[in-house]
C-alpha cells in the first residue's frame, strides 16, 4: 500500500486524485473516486451557488469519504461558490487563476486549500501564501496545460515548495504514478483515464474515440476555449484550427453558455474581461468568443457524442488508455502496478 503525504493530509487510502473537469466530474464519478479510496473533485465553476450546494450534498449522500470542489477563481460566481463550499465546510477546496482570499476560513474548519499551478513561479506563490497541497500540471495535460512538461516541472516545483504535490498531465496508470513519486510527486491528479469509465457521464461515442486514439490523436492550440489548452483531434477540433475568429457560433455559443450557468450577459461579459486580463496566463483577447464557441462543443460531445461537431479536452495519455474499466478497478490496477514498479526499481542491480 502506498502511503505519502497526499494520503496523511487528505485522510485517503490511495495517492490518486481525480481532476475536476466541468460537466464531467459529477456526484456519481466524484463519489465513486473516493468511495474507491481516491480523492474525488466536483467541478463547479459551471454551476450558481444554488446549484454548488445542491451538488455538494448530492455528493454527500453517495460517499462519507473525503472529497473536494474545483472552481476557477476568475470565473463567475467564484465567490459566492467557495463561500457555498466553505459554509458546507467542503474537506477539499482546489482553485486555479487567481489568489486564494479564503485559506484561513478553510483552516478554521479543518479543510484544506489545493492550488492548481502549471508554471513553477506561481507554485512557489502559492506556497507561500499559504497552500496546504498543488497540482502541478504539464504539458501532457487535457486542457490547460502550460508549456513545460510534467517529467520537466515536477521536479523544478519540487525543489522549490516543501508540501505536497500532485502530479497532473499524462497520468493515467501504475507506471506513471510510479513516475511522479520519482519526480518528486506525493501522487497524481487524472483526469483523461477517469472520463473512460463506466461511471463517467461522456457520451460513449468520445470514450471509444479515446480507446481508438494513439498518443498523436490530440491537438493543443488557444483556439477551443481562448486559452491554451489541448482537446481529442475530431474534426471539429481539426477545423476550429483552421478557422479564423468564430463571430456567428460565438454569438450563439454565448447564449447558451450564458443561459448553462444561468448568468446575465453583462455578467457573462464581466467574466470573459476579468479572463482578458490574464495575459500572462495564456489568455487571448477573443477570450469571449472562444470561450463561449468551446463550451458550446464541449457539451456536445459530452451530452450528445456529437463526433463531427463536438471538441472534448483529452490528455496525450489517450494512447495508452485502451479499455473501459469501472473507477474501483482503475484504482486498483493502477496502485498495483505502482507497487510492483517501484519493487522492480528497488531489485534492480546497479
Amino acid at each position: 500500500m502506498l502511503k505519502t503525504r497526499m494520503t496523511e493530509l487528505f485522510g485517503i487510502e490511495h495517492p490518486i486524485m481525480l481532476a475536476g473537469m466541468n460537466w464531467i466530474t459529477e456526484p456519481d464519478l466524484v463519489a465513486a473516486v473516493s468511495n474507491a479510496g481516491g480523492l474525488g473533485i466536483l467541478a463547479v465553476a459551471r454551476c450558481a451557488p444554488e446549484e454548488t450546494r445542491k451538488l455538494i450534498r448530492q455528493t454527500r449522500q453517495l460517499t462519507d469519504k473525503p472529497f473536494g470542489i474545483n472552481q476557477i477563481l476568475i470565473g463567475a460566481n467564484a465567490k459566492e461558490n467557495i463561500q457555498v463550499a466553505i459554509e458546507e465546510k467542503v474537506p477539499v477546496i482546489n482553485y486555479s487563476l487567481g489568489k486564494p482570499w479564503f485559506i484561513d476560513q478553510v483552516h478554521e474548519y479543518g479543510g484544506t486549500v489545493v492550488g492548481t499551478i502549471a508554471i513553477a513561479k506561481h507554485a512557489a506563490n502559492a506556497a507561500k501564501l499559504g497552500c496546504d497541497a498543488l497540482v502541478i500540471t504539464g504539458h501532457e495535460a487535457a486542457a490547460h496545460g502550460d508549456k513545460a512538461t510534467s517529467l520537466v516541472l515536477i521536479p523544478v516545483v519540487a525543489s522549490m515548495v516543501d508540501i505536497p504535490l500532485i502530479a497532473a498531465g499524462g497520468f493515467y496508470d501504475g507506471r506513471g504514478l510510479a513516475a511522479a513519486l520519482a519526480l518528486g510527486a506525493d501522487g497524481v491528479s487524472m483526469g483523461t483515464r477517469f472520463i473512460v469509465t463506466k461511471e463517467s457521464n461522456v457520451h460513449q461515442n468520445y470514450k471509444q474515440l479515446i480507446v481508438n486514439a494513439s498518443e498523436q490523436d490530440t491537438l493543443y492550440s488557444h483556439v477551443f476555449d481562448g486559452m491554451n489548452g489541448r482537446v481529442l483531434k475530431t474534426k471539429a477540433a481539426q477545423a476550429m484550427m483552421q478557422k479564423g475568429f468564430p463571430l456567428f457560433e460565438a454569438f450563439k455559443g454565448a447564449k447558451e453558455v450564458k443561459e448553462q450557468m444561468n448568468l446575465s450577459y453583462p455578467a457573462f461579459l464581466a467574466m470573459s474581461l476579468q479572463m482578458v486580463g490574464k495575459q500572462d496566463e495564456g489568455y487571448m483577447p477573443w477570450i469571449m468568443a472562444r470561450q463561449a464557441v468551446g463550451t458550446r462543443r464541449h457539451l456536445m460531445a459530452i451530452t450528445k457524442g456529437d463526433v463531427d461537431e463536438g471538441i472534448l479536452f483529452a490528455g496525450q495519455n489517450v494512447g495508452g488508455i485502451n479499455d473501459i474499466p469501472g473507477v474501483q478497478e482503475v484504482i486498483e490496477r493502477t496502485i498495483a502496478e505502482a507497487e510492483a514498479a517501484v519493487d522492480k526499481i528497488y531489485q534492480t542491480k546497479i
